[in-house]
């Protein structure tokens, strides 16, 4: 359908490029299921010839979900091809995702080609690809700084080797928005055969018009859009899916397109990859930021509570954010708990539903109102320390302006405690001395951040950390009305997640 954008989320590919962040499979196959659920049209699942990680992450989101086409990025190189179709080969559908750097300083700078040799190594992989599977995508890394003659040598080579997408990416976020959306028109005007496939856009928003250059890309013609949830990515970011998503559907009347997605299932969404990252989108990022419908203005809020739409131009509710909700409190039930977190992105249930709740009763004792961003940080932090190799049993400190910190931490592990000691310069540091010492590592603490959840001096204290160990770095979590047990469940959720990394990578040596 001409007035149809396709959706291409990269937010497991591309997304995971972001500093710092890094999935497990199981969070990759959740937010693979929820991508699919929302309605997106293709989900980059990785880079299968990159790591082994990347290769069981697609072959587990290719055996689970059928809705969304299924991808693989790979370079022009015939190991990575096959590579992609082998971790592709349960998928319903399936698509291969093939590029390769078309600009002269990547040529030269980065690859060491000379456009002939580029032209050649893209001819023959977009080949290759298409022998192994019917749906192929050729991108041209760089493309907005690329020799427009050059340019439309390549596109109209892949579309001839069988591509049937082909992505225009502004790798870098160069372009100005009108230039963007010409090169799309010229590509149309002069490549023959290019209106008889999809025309994608990929941008980066390193200079704050990634939305911007995508919407004017699907003005001129491009009918694919990729993007990823929040504006993950690399450096500062890709095109946020959620404000592309309601572009297209808040203005139909002037672009006269639409997506397929869910917008109700927006808000979950974005919560579901603000907890398993740890990066929360700005309070004023359009669309998900919390400050999104705030009115601060006694001229807006009147306005507001006249006719919304004098200030609103989106809905609340048709982006999936909760507007009216049970009060939760000391009496409040499972089933109060499971239907909030429902509304908030979160499926609960089963152990998961009872840790849960068993934090929440907790946090019930020593506070009498409880939020919607409790709630969140109570299911953040019980999804983190599910299933952990150590669980917090007991710590003490000793600590003051005088003296050295010295802690004291009992961690529990299969129905047995251990307990350690260990100095710092300060009570954080001397309870991630203990933890390592009980766990039997010595880890990097790469960056500590703490913040209340709520106001008042009862507030949670929700503190995120970034550990490494060798080559792995991993995110931790933890919240508690005390922060220094905050901290210390952060660190213990951090070190557990490596002891899971290594243990993976274990298996996966073993079975190889």
């Amino acid at each position: 359908m001409a007035d149809r954008v396709r959706i291409f989320d990269t937010t497991l590919r591309d997304g995971e490029q972001t500093p710092g962040i890094s999935f497990h499979l199981r969070e990759k196959l959740e937010i693979a299921r929820a991508l699919e659920r929302m309605g997106v049209d293709v989900i980059e699942a990785g880079f299968a010839a990159s790591s082994k990680g990347d290769m069981r992450a697609i072959q587990a989101i290719s055996a689970e979900v059928k809705d969304s086409v299924i991808c693989s990025l790979c370079r022009c190189v015939e190991a990575d091809i096959r590579a992609a179709s082998e971790a592709l080969e349960k998928a319903a559908q399936k698509r291969i995702h093939v590029f390769i750097a078309t600009s002269p300083i990547h040529m030269a700078a980065k690859l060491h080609m000379t456009p002939d040799e580029v032209y050649d190594a893209a001819v023959r992989s977009v080949t290759l690809a298409r022998n192994l599977c019917d749906d192929v995508e050729f991108s041209l890394e760089d493309a907005t700084r690329t020799e427009p003659e050059f340019l439309y040598r390549m596109v109209e080579a892949a579309i001839r080797a069988g591509a049937s997408t082909i992505n225009l990416p502004d790798t870098v976020g160069y372009a100005a928005v009108s230039e963007y959306g010409q090169m799309f028109r010229d590509v149309l005007a002069k490549v023959p055969g290019a209106d008889k496939i999809i025309l994608s856009a990929h941008c980066h928003n390193d200079l704050g018009l990634s939305v911007a250059t995508s919407l004017e890309a699907i003005r001129a013609g491009a009918r694919q859009v990729e993007c990823t949830v929040n504006g993950l990515g690399e450096r500062a970011g890709n095109a946020p899916m959620e404000e592309i998503i309601m572009g297209l559907r808040t203005r139909k009347n002037y672009y006269s397109c639409d997506t397929r997605a869910d917008t109700r299932r927006i808000y979950q969404l974005s919560r579901m990859l603000s907890s398993l990252t740890g990066v929360e989108p700005s309070p004023n990022k359009p669309v998900v930021g919390a400050n999104a419908f705030q009115h601060q203005s006694g001229v807006h809020q009147h306005g507001v509570l006249s006719n919304r739409e004098t200030y609103e131009i989106m809905k609340p509710e048709e982006l999936g954010i909760p507007q009216q909700s049970l009060a939760l409190g000391k009496l409040s039930g499972k089933h109060a708990l499971a239907d909030r977190a429902s509304q908030l992105g979160y499926r609960l249930e089963g152990e998961e539903l009872n840790s849960a709740f068993a934090s929440f009763k907790d946090l019930t004792d020593r506070k009498r109102e409880i939020t919607d961003r409790d709630v969140l940080a109570i299911l953040r932090d019980a999804r983190a320390s599910l299933n952990g190799a150590y669980k917090l049993f007991a710590f003490q400190i000793f600590t003051g302006n005088r003296m050295t910190s010295t802690a004291t931490v009992t961690l529990e592990k299969q129905g047995e405690t251990v307990t350690r000691a260990a100095t710092g310069d300060g009570p954080v540091e001397a309870i991630f001395n203990a933890v390592d010492d009980i766990a039997g590592m010595t880890c990097t603490l790469m960056s500590y951040n703490i913040k209340a959840v709520t106001e008042g001096r009862d507030a949670l204290g929700e503190v995120t950390v970034r550990v490494n160990h060798e080559e792995d770095t991993v995110l931790g979590r933890g919240v508690s009305t005390d922060i220094l047990e905050a901290s210390c469940l952060a660190y213990v959720n951090a070190v557990n997640r490596l002891i899971r990394h290594r243990e993976a990578e274990k298996q996966t040596e073993e079975a190889t």
